[in-house]
């Protein structure tokens, strides 16, 4: 009868189990191992061409060595396919196994060991040196190579801030005395961004909301950092509710703010993120409001938006603008005082119409009685369908005025 351990298991069954396991990773020779670098085995040579072989590995994969590794000191090949040689693993990158001939002698391991990165386009690390003339001088492995300034980041505004610091670079150019070695980082975060943009693809989709930090500005919007490199833009129009001029009246360089993802493409292998801050804050469009709060008659306190020569845009409430045309107090006693209204000025209004549809109110000066004689006079030049009066007068179609307003955003 076989042992039973305490929770009623076959202990003969489990030590065959065991032992099978342990003979099965013994007859592997280390397949189980993970090929990191400094492993070293024996490989065979599977094949050679004219500046690389390839051997095997204790593992399904094949492993890639310089053909120089199999010359002996005449410089004449000292291996064959079939042969074995021992050998150590010096690179595994990229599902690429990358080998070097234990125990050979290196003139210069560090001039190798950069011709090695340049071939597999490994990074490599190195520090910043100084600003030379047309970039950095950066010190890698003992020796000194250039990076163009184009090369060192997307945009270098401060050439000091790199100086003392360490970065990944790659090897764009290589020399094997050591002379004229030029390195880029831009690339390697270029591919970093590629390998990220693809992850966002995969992983976002519109209508999620994120946060971001704020990069750069644009007249059009700004753009804004998800992370990873990857950057979306906002347009003016989506930054906030209120019209705007410049995105750097809302936002500031390098604040974190919370976004919408309206839409993301791929357009000719690039990645276009479409986004939006007024919308991530979930209070929703604040002209929702209008029909309860704003009514015709009423009076609010409004804050000069812009002045243009046709009248004053102002603010009613954040996201909400209105038109005081001028011929409404041309012709009063305050003309004066509303011809001299800047941009922040205070000052009552009162609500004379609501277009909804269009987002448009027409405000007026409260107390202040409106000639409306000209109206007996406007039949001919009246726009049909305009509602709430807007016609060709004195007034100078207001709508138009403020549609055309609108455009300007």
């Amino acid at each position: 009868m076989s042992k039973k351990d305490v929770f009623g298991d076959d202990v003969s069954s489990n030590n065959k189990s065991q032992d099978f396991a342990s003979m099965f990773e013994d007859s592997l020779g280390g397949v189980g191992k993970k090929m990191s670098v400094g492993f070293a085995y024996t490989a065979e040579v599977l094949s050679i061409s004219k500046e690389e072989a390839f051997v095997s590995t204790p593992s399904h994969q094949d492993a890639m060595i310089l053909r120089n590794d199999l010359l002996d000191e005449n410089k004449e090949l000292k291996y064959k396919v079939g042969d074995k040689l021992d050998v150590v693993v010096v690179a595994n990158r990229g599902g690429e196994i990358r080998v070097s001939r234990a125990g050979m002698k290196k003139s210069n391991p560090d001039m190798d060991s950069l011709e090695d990165a340049h071939d597999m386009e490994l990074p490599v690390e190195g520090r910043v040196l100084e600003v030379c003339n047309g970039g950095f001088r950066v010190s890698i492995h003992n020796k000194t190579a250039f990076c163009p300034l184009s090369q060192m980041d997307y945009k270098v505004t401060d050439q000091q801030a790199y100086i003392n610091k360490k970065f990944d670079f790659l090897i764009t150019q290589f020399d094997p005395k050591g002379r004229n070695l030029v390195v880029s980082r831009r690339k390697l975060l270029d591919l970093q961004k590629a390998e990220n943009e693809g992850q966002f693809l995969l992983n976002t989709k519109p209508g999620d909301i994120l946060n971001g930090t704020v990069k750069r500005f644009e007249k059009f919007g700004a753009f804004i950092e998800l992370g990873g490199g990857v950057e979306g833009l906002c347009h003016i129009s989506e930054i906030g509710w209120s019209r705007i001029q410049d995105p750097s009246e809302v936002l500031s360089l390098n604040q974190t703010v919370q976004v919408k993802v309206l839409k993301v493409e791929d357009v000719d292998g690039r990645v276009k993120i479409s986004l939006s801050v007024k919308q991530a804050g979930g209070e929703g469009d604040p002209w929702n409001m209008v029909p309860e709060k704003f009514k015709v008659g009423s009076v609010h306190t409004g804050i000069v938006e812009k002045k243009e020569q046709y009248g004053l845009f102002v603010q009613i409430a954040p996201g909400i603008t209105g038109l005081l045309p001028r011929a409404k107090w041309r012709d009063s006693t305050e003309a004066a005082a509303f011809e001299n209204k800047k941009k922040g000025d205070t000052f009552p209004v009162q609500i004379d119409e609501v277009l909804f549809e269009l987002k448009r109110i027409s405000l007026g000066i409260p107390g202040l009685q409106e000639d409306h004689s000209w109206r007996d006079h406007s039949s001919a030049t009246s726009q049909k369908g305009a509602p709430g009066g807007f016609t060709t007068n004195k007034f100078g179609n207001l709508a138009s005025l403020m549609q055309k307003n609108g455009n300007k955003k």
